[in-house]
């Protein structure tokens, strides 16, 4: 995570968790009451999903606790990959989001197309749609300065679960006004469209994580600086080798260089220490760097 402080990143966390689970408890029931009092079935369809969106932000709180800790014994690199692993549980949630969105969209396609009976939504459902993608979208936001802040995959994920939510609300702000003007094949259309890109999102989040539980090496372009930044120390002859692995977000550097074979071992570690250094100032992603050195 880019704030090193674990305590203060820990309190971020708990901060954004517990705005997310209040405003999707009052976003749920004030979509309940709409779609009660405004005659829209989606509408109550929606409030039970925002209802469930508690469990996604549960998760991001365990896997994110779990992430900061410091290491121990069995744990001796840290407990970084929790949170990918959060992260994945997140894709999953969204892609079931999807599926279950795609699945109502072809259902009211096909009710629309037998030109079954709908009864017209009120205004109240209209208003209550438009608050929620407002609200939504607004947490989307919120929840994605501070997963930046953080540097953290699971809030990011959290974050699209938001946006997800905000574009299953424009599929029901879309069906309820269709409804209300005798359009009734609007929603399904919506819905389905708006499923195909939640898959996409959370395609998107799978592959970036398994990236991070793979130990897949640092991006060429980073690899690149992290080399320049070792071979332009004065006292290194050579860069002989220069591997890098993701692991949650963070990342792993060990290299050997090649340094006059006619200095001491106390000078050795010093330019050792002095490239170490220079990397862990210069790449605040890389947490843990090890230096070996050759003789040239």
């Amino acid at each position: 995570m880019k704030i090193n402080d674990k305590k203060k990143a820990l309190k971020i966390i708990n901060k954004v968790a517990i705005v997310t689970i209040v405003v999707n408890l009052v976003l749920a029931v004030g979509k309940f009451l709409a779609g009660i009092f405004g005659h829209s079935t989606a509408m109550i369809s929606d409030a039970v999903h925002s209802s469930s969106d508690v469990l996604s932000t549960l998760i991001v709180l365990v896997g994110a606790r779990i992430a900061v800790k410091n290491e121990d014994k069995d744990h001796n690199y840290g407990h970084d990959k929790f949170e990918s692993i959060a992260s994945i549980l997140l894709a999953m949630l969204l892609f079931a989001t999807a599926l279950a969105l795609g699945w109502t969209g072809i259902k009211s396609i096909a009710d629309a197309a037998k030109g079954g009976e709908f009864v017209k939504p009120t205004l109240a459902a209209l208003i209550a749609a438009i608050v929620s993608i407002v609200v939504k979208e607004g947490m989307y936001w919120y929840t994605i300065y501070y997963a930046k802040k953080l540097d953290s995959q699971a809030l990011k994920a959290d974050a699209w679960h938001h946006r997800s939510d905000a574009f299953s609300s424009v599929a029901g702000f879309v069906g309820i006004l269709g409804a209300m003007l005798g359009v009734y094949v609007l929603e399904g259309i919506a819905t389905v469209l708006i499923a195909l890109l939640i898959i996409k999102v959370s395609y998107d989040i799978v592959k970036i994580v398994l990236r991070q539980l793979t130990d897949h090496a640092a991006p060429e372009e980073l690899v690149g600086k992290i080399y320049k930044t070792i071979n332009d120390d004065e006292d290194v002859k050579n860069v002989d080798l220069l591997k890098t692995r993701i692991s949650g977000s963070i990342i792993y550097v060990e290299a050997e260089i090649a340094v006059d074979r006619e200095l001491s071992i106390v000078e050795a570690h010093d330019i050792a220490q002095r490239v170490h250094d220079k990397i862990e100032t210069t790449f605040e992603e890389v947490r843990h760097i090890v230096i070996h050195v050759n003789p040239y």
